[in-house]
Parts: C-alpha cells; structure tokens; sequence
C-alpha cells in the first residue's frame, strides 16, 4: 500500500522499512476494545492489546486464557466417515487383525503414527510402521508399498496421507484401507474403506484447521467412546496431547481454537518428560527449561524431520512411539546428527539458489531455483528461506533423479497450493499438491521452465500486489525500562503464537546503538538505548547477509526505530528480557 492512501496510518510513519514492510498498528476499534480488557482486568496495556487482535472479549479473557478442550471439541463424528472408520477399527482390535500403519515422513506423520502405535501398545497390540523414502518413493502410498503391506496385514491406516491416492489403494486389494489425513484432494476419493478428512470437498465440518494428528486424535476420541461399554481401561488420550501439540506446531497449523487448546493442554503434558522419544530429544538438544512453541517448531521439529529429509524415513515415527529410553536416547543422537549434516546441505544448496534467483528477471511473482546436485529433502528449507527473503512464493527443486522434485513456500494472501494443482491438471507437473502456503512438486526436467512461467502466471492472476510494501501488524511500542520479564510473561499467557496467531510485535521507537557485534551464524547482537538512557539487549538471528543485518551494522546516523519480538532470555540461568529484532526503519 502506498503512502497517502486510504488504508490505516502507517505506525511511526514507516511507510517503507529496511525489510520493505509497512508498519501498521491495531484498527480503532481494536485499540478501543484493549482498553475495556485492560480496564476490566488490570492486564498490561501489550497484554490486552495482544487479545484484543485475537478477538477476546472483556468477558471472555479468562476462558482465552484457559482453554478447555471439551467445550471446544465438537462431536468427532462430525468428521465424514469417521464412525465409519472407527467401527472398522475397533472390529480389527477385538479381532486381533494385522494392522499397518503408513505415514507420512514428516513431524506430522511421525506424530500420527506414534498415537495410534501408542495407543495399540496399550491395549496390548502392536502395529507394522511403513515410512516411504522421500527420495526413492516419494510422498504418501504407492502401490508396491500397499501391495506388500497387503498380503500380511488385514488393515493398512494411511495418516497424514492418502486422500489422493486412488491407484496405491486400489491395490490393496482384500485389505481394508483407513484415511486419516487432512491435505485437500480432488472431487472423487479413492476407493479406501473410509476417507477421515476435514479438508475433504464434500465436508462440511468446521474442523479443516487441524493437522493429521489432531484427525487422528479425533478418530481416537470415537474409538474410546465405541469401546468405553465395553472395556474399562482404555488410554488415557489427554496424556497423548504432547503428540498433538508437537504436530500441531510443526505443521503450522492454525494456532487458534481447538488447536491452541490442544497445543496449550500437550505443552503441559510434554513437561512431564514422560515419553521417552521427546525427553531423549530434549537432552540432546540441550533444553534445560520447560518447552514451548519455540522448542516444538525450532529445536524438536528440525531434529524429527531430518530422519525424513536426508536420513532414514521412520526414524522420528520410532523416536515417537518407542517407550524404550535406551532405543530413544539411540535415535535421537541419530537424528541430531542428520540434523547438523542437513544444515551443511542447505547451506550450500541456498547460496547457489540465492544466486539463481539473482540472475532471473527479480519482476516475477515466484521465485525458484533448481540443482542437480541438492538433496531432495532440503529443498522446502531452501524455498522458504527465498520466500522469506523475498517476500514472495518461492520453489526449490531438486533434479537429482531422473525427475525433478520440488517444494513450495508461500507468503499469506497467496495461495501456491491450488497454481500448482492446476498446473498439474494443465500436465506441466508429473505430480503436484499441498495447500495455501506450500506444495510438493514432481516435474519432468525439460518442462520446468515452462511450469515455473505458468505457476507464476496463475499467482499473478490471483491479483495481489507481490511487489508492494507488505502490511506488517505491531501490536504497540514501548521503551527499555518498560521490557521487563514480568511484562513479557503476561504476554505469553495470551499464547500460543503461531500460524493465524501471530507473535506480538512490538516497536521500540527512536532508539541509539549503544553495542553491535556480529556472532555465529551471521547473526547482529545489539544494545539498545532509548532517552531516557535505559537499555535493552537484542539479537537479529541470520542477517549479514541481508538488508536488515547491512543497516543495523552500519547505521551510525542517529535513531532508529527497531520492531520485533520481546523474549525472555535464559542464560546460565539468569532470565532477562531481549528483543529479537525482525525489521528496522530510520527514526
């Protein structure tokens, strides 16, 4: 949006920051219903404001604040097909049948799979785990895998998987195939016993946020029911919440609604340690302090993706469901290495599609990048790194095999999922789908050009403007000495933050740098000095190498107004507040 238009004032006057974002505060009436939060409350002023953007109102704080899954869970049986599923489910349990389960390789699959493995293990059965290879198979069933799987289990549940999959099911023949999934399909489902799916296009529930596991979590809920008149020990599925949440988070899910209330009750759960995969994966990460988002999207989900990215695929499915602290403490030194070798990869992998992307015609709306010799499982670290860079939907390939395989990021407000289904119904792609921000593509190398240009033309059609500043949200501003660790814990209590709940941002408007020193990884270390000559620590992670890290490095001409997130630091055991710096713009 340009300067002088008719949208809201740009907060502090930035119309155009470093990062080529504009800043804007809350709408007035938002502003207006903080202040009756804060007065009913005596909640900090950030605090209320933070809820007011979510849409709290004065009355409805505390049950925000305190989320009950029962009064926001709606009858599992809403779900098309669930009963269907879990009446096939339970026949299989007291029968005893030979079950498998095919998952996904990512955080989400993991997760959905370990549920159902865990929840099995307790009533005393097991389950065959089938991960595909991401580079020799690909994603979700194929037919040799189901067809195999077929001739020894009497039951094959795909989750986090399968809603498209018409030829892999069909090929299992006399076995009885369960969907539990939530990626969006076509019209026609494939031929599988029941298609559990809130993304489903005849579905009409109002579950479509959820991840696989919180499908899966749902199908549990239907089995307990079915079972309670039954038997009188069945598990205990609040316990499983960690699963949940950890799915929930990596996903990038929707951090609203039953999701952050599973995502809050799971966080809980999880500082229990009770499970043995994600307490050996705690220790060897080094977390000292009860997790959190942070440590699920950026410290476990990177580790349990690793075993799927350049590892062997069932490696984080196992860490998940293995209640041997022995066999976990194994795993998780595996994938913690996998994960170190990953980031070498994608290291070199995005300087040389940085390089790319330099070279082409900047005016596009995608950018993209292909190597012949990038893993296949990096490829999305790379795409999103460009989209954040950019600012624009972004599309990594890898065109190490005799195809290349790609993945795609977006930004919001614009959808790559459907260009990219579309392209592949036009024959462009060998295989191609995902959602809103991001896909998965398969494309035969000499027409990758040709499907970049026509992805690029569909992204165009949708009709925003891809060049322009993009809107940024600030919650409010506030100086040194207000950013105490008290402060920013009464924030967290409106938490989690995520996807559709982002983290407040807040500005702190006309500071002086007192201290800059380059660390790590590129990272910009700052202290921060406002007028009244209080100071404030701060750190921008991975920006030497970009606009926002070249500014603060070099900016000597007075104030600055500096954006981002408040945190609370701990160092060798000492807690104190920090700014994680995301955009800056001269004062």
């Amino acid at each position: 949006m340009a300067a002088g238009s008719s949208g809201p004032a740009a907060f502090r006057n930035v119309e155009n920051s470093v990062n080529g974002q504009r800043w804007v505060g809350l709408p007035p009436e938002q502003d207006r219903l903080a202040l009756a939060i804060s007065e009913k409350t005596g909640l900090p002023d950030l605090t209320s404001r933070v809820l007011a953007r979510q849409g709290v109102t004065p009355d409805s704080v505390q049950e925000y604040l305190e989320p009950k899954i029962r009064n926001l869970m709606p009858d599992p049986s809403t779900l098309k097909d669930l009963d269907k599923a879990v009446d096939r489910f339970v026949i299989a349990v007291e029968n005893r049948e030979r079950i498998a389960i095919f998952a996904d390789y990512d955080v989400d699959g993991g997760s959905s799979a370990a549920l159902l493995i865990d929840w099995l293990r307790q009533s005393g059965m097991s389950a065959t785990l089938y991960v595909p290879d991401r580079v020799d198979e690909g994603f979700g069933p194929n037919v040799p895998a189901i067809s195999g799987l077929a001739k020894d289990h009497d039951l094959i549940i795909c989750v986090d998987c399968g809603t498209s999959s018409f030829l892999p099911i069909k090929a299992a023949g006399s076995a009885d195939v369960l969907v539990l999934d939530h990626h969006v399909g076509d019209v026609s489902l494939p031929p599988a016993h029941a298609v559990v799916n809130p993304n489903r296009q005849d579905e009409t529930s109002e579950l479509i946020q959820l991840c696989a596991a919180g499908v899966v979590f749902m199908f549990l809920v239907g089995v307990n029911r079915a079972l309670r008149p039954r038997r009188t020990n069945l598990p205990d599925l609040m316990q499983m919440l960690d699963l949940v949440a950890l799915a929930t988070v990596a996903d990038v899910s929707p951090m609203t609604g039953l999701n952050r209330a599973f995502v809050l009750n799971g966080i809980k759960i999880m500082q229990n340690r009770r499970r043995p995969g994600l307490r050996a994966l705690a220790d060897v990460a080094g977390i000292s302090t009860a997790p959190n988002c942070g440590h699920l999207g950026f410290v476990f989900g990177p580790r349990i993706n690793a075993g799927g990215r350049i590892g062997k695929a069932d490696l984080g499915a196992r860490l998940l469901a293995t209640d041997n602290i022995a066999d976990a403490e194994s795993l998780a030194e595996s994938l913690d290495r996998l994960n170190r070798e990953r980031r070498d990869l994608v290291e070199v992998a995005y300087s040389e599609a940085l390089s790319q992307v330099e070279d082409r015609d900047m005016s596009s709306p995608l950018v993209w990048a292909a190597g012949r010799n990038w893993h296949p499982g990096i490829v999305g670290i790379v795409a999103a790194r460009l989209s954040e860079l950019t600012n624009r939907p972004a599309i990594g390939v890898s065109l190490s095999g005799a195809t290349g395989r790609g993945s795609a990021r977006s930004v919001p407000g614009i959808d790559i999922g459907s260009a990219v289904m579309r392209c592949r119904e036009e024959g462009l792609l060998i295989n191609g789908g995902g959602h809103k921000m991001a896909a998965g593509i398969e494309v035969e190398p000499e027409r990758l050009e040709l499907a970049m240009e026509r992805i690029g033309e569909l992204l165009e059609a949708q009709g925003q403007e891809l060049h322009a500043p993009r809107e940024v949200r600030v919650d409010g501003e506030i100086q040194p000495e207000a950013a105490t660790v008290e402060l920013i814990g009464s924030i967290e209590q409106a938490g989690p933050f995520g996807s559709g709940a982002p983290h407040p941002r807040v500005v702190l408007p006309f500071q002086h740098i007192a201290f800059r020193r380059i660390v790590g990884d590129g990272h910009l270390q700052l202290t921060m000095q406002g007028a009244s000559g209080s100071k404030l620590n701060a750190i921008a992670f991975r920006v030497m190498d970009k606009p926002l890290g070249r500014f603060l490095e070099s900016y000597t001409n007075g104030a600055v107004h500096l954006m981002g997130r408040l945190e609370i630091d701990n160092y060798r055991g000492r807690t104190s507040p920090k700014l994680h710096v995301e955009d800056a713009a001269q004062a």
